[in-house]
């Protein structure tokens, strides 16, 4: 059994480590209001974007073009399922329990399954647990720029070709850009996987990430983000929700860091927003519904990525949150339990002393 001296460093270390892991979770409580402040300030624009293109849709009387009788935007268009585009979005850092293993588990356990249909999975990788628990698995996609010169070496073609090795790889990682992201960002981001899905490099793209709707009302989901069936109405292909005792523990670390713990209530702004667009008068549109959808389908694929990646990260804020809540009480507990146990040896050696005491008084 350790000695007095033993345990007295035990439990200032124990102390240390619980300051640390009370700050820590302070600050992942402030970064997390900020977090919901800035997924919410994102929802009326979202929201008014969709209501536009809903009602364009719904005053458009054929999607199809009635010269060519191809349809008005290729993000619309569905085809046979061969090529799989899977946009992990994890965390940053670690200390958030098991935030990022939800997520690779429930993006594996999607692969797995397009596999086993003898589908292709390429995946993309945002945030750096992304890249590190995932990356490393799977070999990364092989590309090569073809040049072709014409016209006496004049002109010159440029083409990129993709030398597939394996049913899954890794087309490409962002891990650094959870770190501090804008809407420029994630259109670049947006915009190479639109392009490829128009050139038919890919047949659909899922997004895996942790949809945040209040800090109990949390789930990691496997959404479908291309092609585009319903506007405005994400398709959850699979999902994880959180149980009651997570639930229980994220709410106590809430109420204890001074977070509600309740839906928050809708704005007015974002009321207002629902309404945009919505009323049923026949709107004049200067250009055409064509026209209208090459410009806006885009800015709504990278307004739903944008809005996941601002989910994302005010979920990993909770998750760390309740960690460190959770490691803040395990160390006061082991404080306790290691002071017991201290008081105990001393009292022990206080009476060894005494009897050995006795006896020599007695001998003599």
């Amino acid at each position: 059994m350790a000695n007095v001296l033993d345990l007295r460093r035990r439990i200032r270390s124990v102390k240390n480590t619980r300051q640390i892991t009370k700050a820590m979770k302070m600050v992942s409580a402030a970064r997390l209001r900020r977090a919901q402040e800035r997924a919410l300030q994102a929802r009326p624009y979202a929201r008014m974007l969709t209501n536009v293109l809903e009602s364009l849709v719904r005053r458009t009387d054929d999607m199809y073009s009635e010269e060519t009788g191809e349809i008005l935007h290729p993000l619309l268009e569905e085809r046979e399922e061969k090529n799989v585009l899977v946009v992990f979005v994890a965390g940053d850092k670690g200390f958030a329990g098991a935030f990022n293993s939800n997520i690779v588990k429930a993006g594996q356990a999607f692969i797995g399954g397009r596999i086993a249909q003898g589908k292709t999975v390429d995946m993309e990788l945002i945030g750096r647990k992304a890249v590190a628990h995932v990356g490393k698995r799977f070999p990364a996609a092989v590309y090569e720029k073809k040049t072709e010169h014409y016209d006496n070496e004049l002109a010159t073609h440029y083409e990129i070709l993709r030398h597939r090795s394996q049913p899954v790889e890794v087309a490409a990682t962002h891990a650094d850009l959870l770190h501090n992201f804008d809407i420029d960002k994630v259109n670049d981001i947006a915009h190479s996987i639109i392009d490829r899905y128009s050139r038919k490099e890919i047949d659909s793209v899922y997004l895996v990430y942790n949809e945040f709707k209040s800090v109990i009302a949390q789930r990691v989901v496997v959404e479908k983000l291309l092609p585009i069936r319903k506007l405005g109405s994400p398709e959850i292909t699979a999902a994880e929700e959180m149980t009651e005792e997570q639930k229980e523990a994220i709410a106590h670390a809430a109420v204890s860091s001074g977070i509600s713990a309740n839906v928050l209530e809708e704005s007015v702004v974002e009321a207002e927003a629902k309404k945009f667009g919505t009323a049923e008068v026949d709107y004049i549109f200067d250009q055409s519904p064509a026209r209208l959808l090459r410009h806006l389908m885009p800015r709504y694929v990278s307004t739903q990525i944008f809005h996941a990646l601002l989910e994302s990260v005010a979920a990993e804020h909770a998750a760390r949150m309740t960690a460190m809540d959770a490691a803040t009480n395990n160390a006061g507990d082991m404080i306790d339990a290691l002071s017991l146990t201290m008081n105990r040896v001393r009292q022990a050696a206080i009476t060894k002393e005494i009897i050995e005491i006795v006896s020599g008084a007695a001998a003599l």
